[in-house]
């Protein structure tokens, strides 16, 4: 009998869904807004920071989005004070306006 060439395996991707647009994108794609006990609100670039974590796109338009909305404060479970508010802004502001058309 002749063996079966198999096909390679496909690697996972872990999904996760920007907070502000809904939009399911692989995780890599999306920055992570973690709250910590020690810290509270970080910006986790690894995405594996300990923590309460949220999702966001890497476009300006959703961080304004959910700050506006208060999907941040919903998905990390507290109040965001103006510190962390102010913290996120700026990180906001060295964001592209819009997507890469890739």
């Amino acid at each position: 009998m002749a063996k079966q060439k198999q096909k390679p395996r496909q690697k996972h991707v872990p999904m996760r869904t920007c907070v502000a647009c809904r939009e399911e994108k692989p995780k890599r794609e999306l920055v992570r807004v973690v709250l910590t006990p020690q810290d509270g609100v970080v910006i986790d670039e690894t995405g594996k920071q300990n923590g309460r974590g949220a999702y966001l796109c890497r476009q300006r338009r959703c961080w304004e989005e959910a700050l506006k909305r208060g999907s941040l404060n919903r998905a990390l479970r507290t109040e965001l004070s103006e510190a962390d508010m102010a913290l996120l802004r700026s990180y906001a502001e060295s964001l592209p306006a819009e997507p890469d058309e890739a």
